[in-house]
C-alpha cells in the first residue's frame, strides 16, 4: 500500500540521487533549517524516530509540530523528553507461535466486522507483515544422519492443521506473506535477507520515498537486526496486529543510553562471551524502556555478526533496542549477504545526506553512557536461570558447586543407576548440549568456531558423552552451506553434532525428550541435570522438564561441555578427555585460534551463498507446496480442530465502547515473587496428561505422542487458558513448597489455577494477581497477557513490569499496577486470603496514582496507594474498549 504523508512536510522533503536514479526522503537537516530544532547531536537511534515523524506530521497522522520540535529539546535536556509520540514502523515482523494466534486474531476480527455490519475486506494489513514458521521443529531424533528428515516429518505431521490456517491466511490477507518451515530463524531470516537498511516505498503521488527501515514483531528477539541499523524491537501479538492494521504505536520519546566499545577482543574469547558480559553491565546499569546505542573505536573492528549478537540480547539486558549505526560495516555486511547494488549505493548515500552515518567525529549526546574495554573479556558462561547472572568460566565449576548449595539446596556426589547403562546419572552431567537459537548460529565466526573444536576433538578421538544429547539447529539454511564449504559439518557429525532442522528449537523449548532411563534417574535422584545452550535465554522450566539448571555458552563452548558432560569441571585447568593414546586433552587442545575461524569465514561465507539460498524463500520444499487450503474471505472455522478455534474476544461486541470500572471484591489468584517471566506465565514447551491442557486434549482423543506444546497451540484459547501459570517451575506463595500451576480455589483447598479460576467466573467474583520485580520479563508473547485476561484477572499488582508484558496487559483490558511509598507483597503481609477493591479507576487519567483497600482475611483493612500503569492517552480507550483490537474493529467497522 503506498505510504501517505502529512503536507506539511513538504518543507523537509529533499531529493538524492543515486546511481542516477533520483528518490525522494524527509531530510533532518532540512528540518533543522527551517527552525524546528537542533537536531545534529541526536543518537542515530533517535533520529530514526524523529524521520518518522517528519514524514507523518500532519493532524490526520497524530503527529505535530510540536512532537517535532520535541526532539529539539531532547538533547538540551540532557537527553530527556518523555513526550508521548505515535511511532509507525515500516512493517511486521512475525513467527509462528505468536504468528499462528495473530492471525487467528485477524481472522475472528473479519467475523466480527461482518457482525458489526462492515466489511470483512477492512481486515488487511496495511504494512508489509512476513511470518516465518520457525518455532515448530522439535528435537525427536539427533545424533545421526536422519535426524533433519525426521524431525521435518514430525513436524509436518504434528503441524499440518496450523501449516493449513496459514496458507490460508497467505491468501487471505494482503501485505501477509510466509516463510515456510525449514527456511531459518525469523530473526536471522530478517536479519540475512529481509531487512534492507534502508527501505523504499511510494507515496499517495507515486513518487518514491526513501526512509529508514523500521519494524516491530512479536518476538522480543526482533532487536537482532539493530546489529544492522534496523530500528526494530519485540511487542505483543496485540500491538503488532494494531499496528498492521494502520493504528500508530503509543510510545514516549525514549531516554538513550550510550554503550562505548573499546579496544579488542582478545584470543580465545567470542563474540558471545562479550554479549554475556553486556547483558551483566546492563542490568545492572537499568535500562528497562530505553533504547541502547553502541559507539566508540572498538566497532570499528567489531564484526555485523557481533554486533547483531549484542542487539539480539536487548530484552536479556531488559533495554527496548541496543542499536548500532550504519557505518562501512554495515555496508560489508549488505554486499556480503547479497543485497542489491543500487540498495547499497542508497544506504550509504541516505546515511550520509541525512545525518545517520557513523565515523570517526560520530560524538552524539546521550542520557548516560557506560564504557567496556573489549580487551577485558574473559569466556564465560550465564546460568543457571538468568541471562544476566554472568560467571566467568574460571569460576563455572566452583559456581556451580556454590548453585547447589544455595539455590537448588541438594548435594554434590549423589549417583543414581541408569537403567540399561553402564554410567550413572549425578548433579552437574549435561544431558542437553544444543547449538541453537539465532543470538549465536547467525555468527559464523562462532558457528565456524565450534567446526574446529569438533574437527580439532574428532582428529584425537574425542567424542560427546554418551548421556549427552546433542543437537545442531542453525539459524539459516546459509549456515550449513558455509559449514558443508569448510569440510566442518561432517566435523561435528562426528562428535553428535547433526543438523536436526533449522529453526529455535532448545532454545524456546522444542529440546524433545531425552532417554527415558535418564529421566527415570534424575527424578528417582532429585538431581539437578544441566543444559547447555548457545541461546538467549535459561529461565526455569522453559528448556526441557528433566533440567533444573541451564547455562547459556558460545557454540565452541557448547562442544567442549558436550565432550566434558559435566558442569563439575574446571574447562580451564581440567582435562575434558583421553585421546586414542590415553593421554589428557585439555580445552586449549582443541580450541582454534582468531586467525584459523577469520580464515574459514573469509573463504566460506559468501555472497553466492546468501544468494543462492534465499532465492526461493518463499517457495519452500514439497511438502509446504502440498499443504492444501482454502480461498475463502473468512475462515471456516474447523469444530473438532485442537490447534485452531475462533477466540471468544470479539463475539457479541456492542458497536460502542463501555467504560472503566472500579474493582470491587476482588480475590488473589496468585502471589508471585521477582523476575516472573512470560515463560512462568505462559510456557511454551510440552505439557504432561495430568496437567488441564493435557485432560482436555486427552478428553478429545488426542494422545500424549501427539501433544506437541503449548506454543504450538497457540491457536485454540482453551488449550492456552488452561496454560496460563502453569509452568513446572512457577511459585505461588499462597502455597508453602509448591511448584507448578496450584493456588487455591474459592472453598480454600489447593486446586489448578485454571479450575480457580473458572469457579470464581461461576461466582462472577473478579481476580487479581500480586508480583514483585520485573513482572513479565523475557518473550513477548502476548497469550501471558491473553490467558490472564481469559482467567478473569482484572488487575496485575506489581513492583514493576517489563515493558512488553505491561503493554500487552492493557493490549487485552487488563490493568496493570505498581506498589507506592515502599509497599510490596511482602510488606504488606499478604497470604492470599484477602480480598482487594481498587477505586479511582472510573475517572482514570495516565500514570495516576488510585487508592487499594485490603481486607484481610480476620477482617482488618488497609489502605494503601497504587500507581495505575496505563501510560497514555490512547490506552485509556483501549481499557475502555476492552482491548486495543476492540478499539481497532470498532473503528474499521464503523469507518465502512
Amino acid at each position: 500500500m503506498p505510504i501517505k504523508v502529512g503536507q506539511d512536510t513538504a518543507k523537509t522533503r529533499r531529493s538524492l540521487s543515486v546511481n542516477g536514479k533520483t528518490i525522494n526522503y524527509y531530510s533532518i537537516p532540512a528540518a533543522q533549517e527551517a527552525g524546528l530544532g537542533d537536531f545534529s547531536r541526536l543518537p542515530a537511534a533517535l533520529k530514526v524516530v524523529l524521520e518518522n515523524m517528519l514524514r507523518f506530521e500532519d493532524d490526520g497522522f497524530s503527529v505535530s509540530v510540536d512532537d517535532i520540535k520535541a526532539f529539539g529539546e531532547w538533547g538540551a535536556q540532557g537527553g530527556k523528553n518523555p513526550r508521548e509520540i505515535a511511532y509507525r514502523p515500516a512493517r511486521v515482523l512475525m513467527q509462528d507461535f505468536t504468528g499462528v494466534p495473530a492471525v487467528v486474531d485477524l481472522a475472528a476480527m473479519r467475523d466480527g466486522i461482518v457482525g458489526l455490519g462492515g466489511d470483512a475486506q477492512k481486515i488487511n494489513p496495511l504494512n508489509p507483515v512476513d511470518l516465518v514458521i520457525d518455532h515448530s521443529v522439535m528435537i525427536d531424533e539427533f545424533g545421526n544422519p536422519r535426524a533433519f528428515q525426521m524431525n521435518v516429518d514430525r513436524e509436518y505431521e504434528r503441524n499440518m492443521e496450523r501449516y493449513q490456517f496459514l496458507k490460508w491466511g497467505q491468501s487471505a490477507f494482503n501485505n501477509f506473506r510466509v516463510v515456510p518451515p525449514g527456511t531459518g530463524i525469523c530473526h536471522q531470516v530478517n536479519l540475512e535477507y529481509l531487512a534492507q537498511t534502508v527501505w523504499i516505498d511510494t507515496d499517495q503521488n507515486g513518487d518514491e520515498v526513501a526512509y529508514p527501515d523500521t519494524l516491530v514483531g512479536t518476538d522480543s528477539h526482533t532487536t537482532m537486526v539493530n546489529g544492522a541499523a534496523v530500528l526494530g524491537w519485540g511487542v505483543g501479538g496485540i500491538e503488532a496486529e494494531a499496528a498492521m492494521l494502520g493504528q500508530p504505536i503509543s510510545m514516549l520519546i525514549p531516554e538513550v543510553v550510550g554503550f562505548e566499545l573499546t579496544g579488542d577482543l582478545v584470543e580465545g574469547t567470542t563474540g558471545t562471551d562479550l554479549v554475556l558480559k553486556v547483558v551483566e553491565m546492563l542490568r545492572e546499569k537499568g535500562v528497562v524502556g530505553k533504547f541502547v546505542e553502541f559507539y566508540g573505536s572498538g566497532l570499528d573492528r567489531l564484526p555485523l555478526a557481533d554486533r547483531a549478537t549484542i542487539a539480539n540480547m536487548a530484552p536479556e539486558y531488559g533495554a527496548t533496542c541496543g542499536f548500532f549505526p550504519i557505518d562501512a560495516e554495515t555496508i560489508r555486511y549488505l554486499r556480503n549477504t547479497g543485497r542489491d547494488e543500487d540498495r547499497i549505493a542508497l544506504v550509504e548515500a541516505y546515511a550520509k545526506e541525512n545525518g545517520f552515518w557513523r565515523d570517526s567525529d560520530y560524538a552524539p549526546i546521550y542520557t548516560d553512557t557506560l564504557s567496556l574495554d573489549m580487551g577485558t573479556i574473559v569466556p564465560a558462561i550465564s546460568g543457571p536461570k538468568r541471562p544476566q547472572d554472568y560467571v566467568a568460566l574460571t569460576d563455572a565449576k566452583s559456581a556451580f558447586t556454590r548453585e547447589m548449595a544455595e539455590t537448588f539446596k541438594r548435594p554434590m556426589g549423589k549417583e543414581v543407576a541408569v537403567k540399561g547403562e553402564d554410567y550413572t546419572m549425578e548433579s552437574g552431567k549435561v544431558v542437553i548440549a544444543s547449538i541453537t537459537s539465532c543470538t549465536n548460529t547467525s555468527n559464523p565466526y562462532v558457528m565456524i568456531g565450534a567446526g574446529l573444536v569438533a574437527r580439532k576433538a574428532a582428529a584425537l578421538g574425542l567424542d560427546r558423552k554418551p548421556w549427552v544429547k546433542t543437537s545442531l539447529a542453525p539459524g539459516s539454511q546459509v549456515v550449513s552451506a558455509y559449514l558443508e564449504a569448510a569440510g566442518l559439518q561432517e566435523d561435528l557429525d562426528k562428535v553428535g553434532f547433526n543438523l536436526v532442522g533449522y529453526g529455535c528449537t532448545t532454545c524456546i523449548g522444542n529440546s524433545g525428550p531425552i532417554q527415558a532411563e535418564l529421566s527415570e534417574a534424575i527424578a528417582e535422584g532429585d538431581l539437578v541435570a544441566t543444559s547447555v545452550l548457545s541461546g538467549n535465554r535459561n529461565f526455569e522450566g522453559r528448556i526441557s522438564p528433566d533440567v533444573r539448571a541451564n547455562y547459556l555458552a558460545s557454540p565452541p563452548l557448547v562442544v567442549v561441555y558436550a565432550l566434558a558432560g559435566t558442569m563439575d569441571i574446571d574447562l580451564t585447568s581440567e582435562p575434558i578427555g583421553t585421546d586414542k593414546d590415553g593421554n589428557d586433552v585439555y580445552m586449549k587442545d582443541i580450541w582454534p585460534t582468531q586467525k584459523e575461524i577469520a580464515d574459514l569465514v573469509q573463504q566460506t561465507v559468501t555472497r553466492d551463498a546468501f544468494l543462492s539460498k534465499y532465492a526461493d524463500v518463499f517457495k519452500g520444499d514439497e511438502k509446504w507446496q502440498e499443504v492444501e487450503t482454502t480461498d475463502a474471505e473468512t475462515y471456516d472455522w474447523p469444530p473438532t480442530s485442537t490447534y485452531i478455534q475462533n477466540p471468544p474476544y470479539f463475539q457479541g461486541m456492542g458497536t460502542e465502547p463501555g467504560t472503566i470500572s472500579n474493582i470491587d471484591g476482588a480475590k488473589v489468584l496468585l502471589i508471585l515473587g521477582d523476575m516472573v517471566t512470560t515463560d512462568h506465565i505462559s510456557p511454551a514447551g510440552s505439557f504432561a496428561t495430568t496437567t488441564p491442557a493435557g485432560t482436555y486434549l486427552t478428553d478429545r482423543q488426542v494422545q500424549p505422542r501427539e501433544f506437541n506444546s503449548y506454543g504450538s497451540r497457540r491457536g485454540n484459547h482453551e488449550i492456552m487458558m488452561r496454560g496460563t501459570f502453569a509452568n513446572i517451575r512457577i511459585k505461588n506463595e499462597m502455597l508453602d513448597g509448591v511448584e507448578g500451576g496450584y493456588t487455591k480455589g474459592p472453598d480454600g483447598a489447593q486446586t489448578s489455577i485454571y479450575d480457580a479460576a473458572m469457579a470464581y467466573q461461576d461466582q462472577g467474583t473478579p481476580l487479581v494477581v500480586f508480583g514483585g520485580e520485573q513482572y513479565g520479563a523475557g518473550s513477548s508473547r502476548d497469550w501471558a497477557a491473553k490467558g490472564t485476561a481469559l482467567l478473569g484477572v482484572k488487575a496485575v499488582i506489581a513492583e514493576s513490569f517489563e515493558r512488553i508484558h505491561r503493554s500487552n496487559l492493557v493490549g487485552m483490558g487488563v490493568i496493570p499496577f505498581e506498589f507506592t511509598g515502599g509497599d510490596t507483597r511482602k510488606s504488606l503481609g499478604l497470604k492470599g486470603d484477602e480480598t482487594v477493591s481498587i477505586h479511582g479507576l472510573d475517572t482514570i487519567e495516565p500514570l495516576q496514582e488510585v487508592p487499594c483497600t485490603i481486607t484481610y482475611g480476620d477482617g482488618s483493612e488497609k489502605t494503601i496507594t497504587l500507581k495505575c500503569r496505563i501510560d497514555t492517552a490512547p490506552e485509556i480507550e483501549y481499557i475502555e474498549h476492552g482491548g486495543v483490537l476492540h478499539y481497532v474493529l470498532r473503528n474499521l467497522a464503523k469507518a465502512s
